[in-house]
């Protein structure tokens, strides 16, 4: 399975994007599925720094598994091979308090803010896995 996520707005305190994933019967295309909340983005590219805690991760493609997450004490899924970075999941959040680099889902209700994150993260877990099991293998593409 192949998940998109376009960063579509960076403001220098948070990064907006949309999490597309593929389609179900019937549907044709990459489905947008909701929206994400990050830290600061940073251009790597050019040098700039990562600043702990509070830059978004680098863009890429990174392999994505479901995990029992020990923050979070529940089944999150988990980016592997983030450079600089460890530890970045996909988890609930409203703000960018909520996030030190992972990325955060639900629907947007102004900017830098999200709502109905712990819905959206289940409804996405339910998405990525098949009575019960993992789709297999799961990969993430942040542009």
């Amino acid at each position: 399975m192949e998940i998109i996520l376009k960063r579509i707005a960076k403001s220098e305190s948070f990064t907006m994007g949309q999490l597309y994933l593929p389609p179900r019967e019937n549907e044709q295309g990459m489905q947008l599925f909701c929206d994400t909340l990050e830290p600061t983005w940073r251009n790597y590219a050019r040098g700039e720094k990562k600043v702990t805690g509070r830059s978004a991760i680098p863009e890429g493609r990174y392999p994505l598994v479901i995990t029992r997450s020990p923050k979070f004490g529940g089944w999150r899924p988990l980016l592997l091979g983030v450079p600089m970075f460890k530890d970045v999941r996909i988890h609930e959040g409203n703000t960018r308090r909520d996030t030190a680099g992972c990325i955060l889902v639900g629907r947007q209700v102004s900017p830098g803010v999200l709502e109905n994150s712990k819905i959206w993260l289940q409804k996405l877990i339910k998405r990525l896995t098949q009575t019960g099991k993992v789709i297999d293998p799961m990969f993430i593409t942040v542009e």
